[in-house]
């Protein structure tokens, strides 16, 4: 039997004063931490199956329980950190790629973080949003770039498809297969109350969501699963999906554990079978080749829904957006390297790609610089945490941004990073039926309702205090944002000014 050469990253701590070995832990965790111990009469762990998910934290009813890092550590080395080391020993057990959950968790700089937002005084007013009226709408898609009239001299008001948002904010793409049914229902329900969109991600759409379409966007990403007619007419907006902050370069992979009967009728692909999405789209290779899947998707839906491109975030992503925008896409959506993901290499996530301010900063300079800026709408995502970085993503060009792991841990996401296992004790990314019932898709809608009309109450209180009155006047403004502890080259990317200028 092979040495195990890894110590548990968590300890199980357990009150036994307070413990009644009522057995709620054990029944919880899906990881089979907890069991009791018929001989000793008491419940015990196995401290190296923890992800420190909080399931048994939460439920248990005597607060006999809390998981803490365990102080175990490697000799101290400052090239060889203990996660180093306990990497290569995963690696040498098993001669495969480390795969990880969620977004990236070094500790890089957060430009979010480091920008502040101006407010008014005395010369330019602020506004109070509970007197005055505050408009938070945007519209997503091409606009026209000069007033054209007909022949008879009347003002021509028809323009392009347009996704209509209350709020800046869409639910980002996140799969059927990734994330359980009743997690894209909640998404779903509460996308249509909150008057905004949700994204379903490469796998497809389920037939009983078919009736939230006018809040849906549809995805067409490398794999093509699930896309037809049917599918792409279901949804108010189609996104090509070319790339993944989290994974930028690479494709998808679902493990065929996660492809039940329902996943695979959405996907349609065999049940039980890997659903490995390619790296590139085997038909682009050029922003041609782009154009023609653009206007290939436009066809098929009668030029009635705009298309959106997605992309990772990545050096050159100017350049890459230029060509977009000339593409005849109506949207691009840029997601950061902090962005979220079911399963990724760890190596890709933590690597590979660039923060989504400086993206977005870069992009929608290169489009204004170019006259092309109205030819298409940017929305953004990686890491949106707060409704100030929705101001701050607003302010420094985008129409609008995207949500995804904010929208998973107001369903009750304790970000333990094991959505690769399938064994979520929320009930977020699993497809275990004992678990997947777990969330209520009633309670998940309240709860990604209040999040989203919290931070639009403190969005309208923000806009307030910068005396703006709209999200059209905020967008692009970003003499209302000042840097705090960034070097010049940050400043310039990000076409601000230090605090104090």
């Amino acid at each position: 039997m092979p040495v195990d050469y890894i110590y548990p990253e968590y300890e199980v701590l357990r009150n036994m004063d307070r413990c009644i070995a009522c057995r709620v832990c054990e029944r919880q965790c899906a990881n089979e931490v907890h069991s009791y111990d018929s001989d000793l009469k008491k419940m015990v762990a196995d401290e190296s199956k923890c992800v420190n998910c909080h399931r048994c934290v939460a439920l248990c009813p005597t607060r006999a329980l809390k998981i803490a890092a365990t102080d175990h550590t490697f000799k101290e080395n400052a090239n060889w950190p203990g996660r180093a080391i306990t990497e290569i020993y995963r690696q040498a057990q098993s001669g495969g790629v480390l795969l990880s959950s969620m977004g990236n968790p070094n500790p890089l700089p957060v430009y979010w973080d480091r920008i502040l937002i101006n407010a008014s005084q005395v010369t330019n007013p602020s506004i109070d949003p509970l007197r005055e009226p505050m408009e938070t709408k945007t519209y997503l898609g091409q606009k026209l770039r000069s007033i054209e009239r007909d022949e008879n001299g009347r003002i021509i008001t028809e323009n392009s498809p347009q996704l209509e948002l209350s709020v800046p904010i869409m639910f980002s793409a996140m799969s059927y297969g990734s994330i359980s049914y009743n997690a894209h229902e909640s998404l779903a329900k509460a996308a249509a109350e909150l008057g905004t969109l949700y994204n379903t991600g490469e796998g497809g759409l389920h037939e009983n969501l078919y009736k939230y379409g006018k809040n849906t966007i549809v995805q067409v990403a490398s794999g093509r699963f699930g896309v037809h007619k049917d599918y792409l007419e279901a949804g108010a907006a189609i996104e090509i999906k070319m790339g993944q902050g989290a994974k930028p370069g690479i494709g998808g992979h679902l493990p065929g554990e996660k492809i039940t009967e329902d996943v695979a009728r959405a996907r349609m692909i065999p049940v039980g079978t890997d659903a490995i999405s390619p790296a590139p789209h085997h038909d682009i290779y050029s922003i041609e080749d782009l154009r023609q899947l653009v206007l290939s998707l436009k066809t098929a839906t009668d030029y009635k829904r705009p298309v959106i491109v997605k992309i990772a975030a990545v050096h050159n992503v100017a350049a890459i957006a230029s060509g977009i925008a000339r593409s005849g896409a109506d949207i691009i959506a840029i997601d950061g390297f902090r962005g979220g993901t079911g399963a990724a290499p760890t190596r890709i996530r933590d690597n590979v790609g660039i923060p989504i301010e400086l993206a977005l900063a870069s992009v929608d300079k290169r489009l204004r610089d170019e006259g092309i800026r109205g030819s298409v709408s940017l929305v953004v995502g990686g890491s949106i945490r707060n409704s100030a970085d929705v101001v701050k993503a607003i302010a420094l060009g985008a129409d609008a941004v995207y949500i995804g792991t904010a929208a998973l841990i107001a369903l009750g996401c304790h970000l333990c990073r094991s959505c690769h296992t399938g064994k979520c004790n929320w009930g977020i990314a699993t497809q275990r039926p004992e678990l997947v019932k777990r969330l209520n898709p009633s309670v998940g809608c309240e709860r990604l309702v209040n999040l989203v009309t919290a931070w639009k109450h403190e969005i309208e209180e923000m806009m307030g205090g910068m005396g703006i009155n709209s999200i059209e006047a905020l967008r692009g403004n970003r003499l209302m944002l000042r840097g705090v502890g960034l070097n010049e080259k940050e400043l310039a990317i990000l076409g601000i000014r230090h605090a104090g200028e």
